[in-house]
């Protein structure tokens, strides 16, 4: 994992798989309700991008659009 520590000071960490998804759970954890779903709604929002551009069909299925800043 890569931190920022400033603009110019890049840290590496090694650290076991194990150590990574304790040390995200516990942010996750330390954030509000609203800002976890916020942070859900942003991964589905960049996720969109990893499969490139697709244009689905048109149906009668119920959307949420969020436009994120």
């Amino acid at each position: 994992m890569i931190e920022s520590t400033s603009k110019l000071e890049m840290e590496i960490k090694f650290q076991t798989k194990e150590e990574s998804n304790r040390q995200q759970e516990e942010a996750f954890l330390k954030l509000s309700p609203s800002e976890r779903v916020w942070r859900f709604f942003e991964l589905m929002q960049k996720s969109k991008s990893l499969f490139g551009d697709q244009n689905p069909t048109k149906s009668d299925n119920f959307v949420i659009n969020i436009e994120l800043k």
